[in-house]
């Protein structure tokens, strides 16, 4: 690779010390790289999919998992592959650590990595038979209460089936690289981030025996939100881009056409990863 774009979480690197790092030594060695300038607007993501030069071949993510969640989404029809560098603390995503910048620099110069193809999923909201918004996650789309801390229904269906209503805080369907995030915490499984599968987890669901299930990729899960609900609730697609829910929508979640494509650098094992960030931490 010789044409890089570095995305930069500026809460993570105030003072472009990391960012100026990496470009200095990119540059040094013959190869192209743009750094934005200019700070986004709020809420419009680190970088515009249309100042990204034709000819980038990688993107270089500065910050945590939150910043590559973002970078994913902002560059999702780009095909630009994205690895990150961990400013952060955990660091499932952003796996190059600051301390091994040059080798994992010199790595991307000559070649010497893999390409990962991410899952992703799509989330379709509809009132009644009008379709309202779509968005496109990599981690989860998480569908919970707003405000009022009562517990509320979810009427889940898979391919046009009834599986279950749940009464719960919320319900979460998260991709394989999702799996580690709020899926972990709410009792999830974890899945190998290669895999093409969808988790579906309950959020602290009023029951003794809910369970997460696990369904195919090609699956079409839909969570009704029942009129009988009180107050309202909301899906948050990567926990960033949040759309209102009232009662009687719903919202239709499938495997979305694009996906994400993460250098992988680190030629350890997706169990040795996870021993390292779980249990060596």
């Amino acid at each position: 690779m010789k044409n890089f774009i570095i995305i930069t979480n500026r809460t993570k690197d105030k003072e472009l010390q990391v960012t100026n790092r990496i470009r200095d030594y990119l540059t040094a060695h013959g190869a192209e790289c743009i750094v934005e300038e200019e700070l986004p607007e709020e809420g419009s993501g680190y970088t515009e999919a249309g100042c990204v030069p034709e000819n980038t071949e990688c993107a270089i993510v500065l910050g945590g998992d939150g910043t590559m969640l973002q970078a994913a989404i902002d560059l999702i029809d780009t095909e630009i592959p994205l690895v990150g560098i961990n400013l952060g603390t955990l660091g499932f995503l952003s796996e190059v650590n600051r301390n091994d910048l040059e080798t994992s620099l010199d790595q991307l110069l000559s070649d010497h990595f893999e390409i990962e193809q991410r899952m992703m999923l799509s989330g379709s909201v509809y009132s009644g038979t009008k379709q309202k918004e779509t968005f496109q996650a990599l981690n989860d789309i998480v569908i919970t209460r707003r405000g009022s801390l009562q517990i509320n229904s979810y009427n889940i269906f898979v391919n046009e089936k009834h599986l279950h209503c749940y009464h719960a805080d919320g319900i979460l369907v998260a991709t394989p690289t999702g799996s580690t995030g709020y899926n972990l915490s709410a009792g999830g499984p974890i899945v190998n981030p290669c895999a093409r599968l969808m988790v579906l987890t309950p959020i602290c669901p009023h029951t003794l025996t809910s369970r997460t299930i696990v369904f195919g990729a090609d699956s079409r899960i839909r969570i009704e939100i029942p009129a009988t609900n009180r107050g309202s609730q909301v899906a948050a697609f990567d926990g960033d881009t949040l759309v209102r829910l009232e009662n009687g929508d719903y919202i239709e979640i499938t495997k979305a056409e694009t996906v994400t494509r993460v250098v992988k650098l680190d030629h350890r094992s997706f169990l040795d990863i996870l021993k390292m960030k779980m249990y060596d931490a």
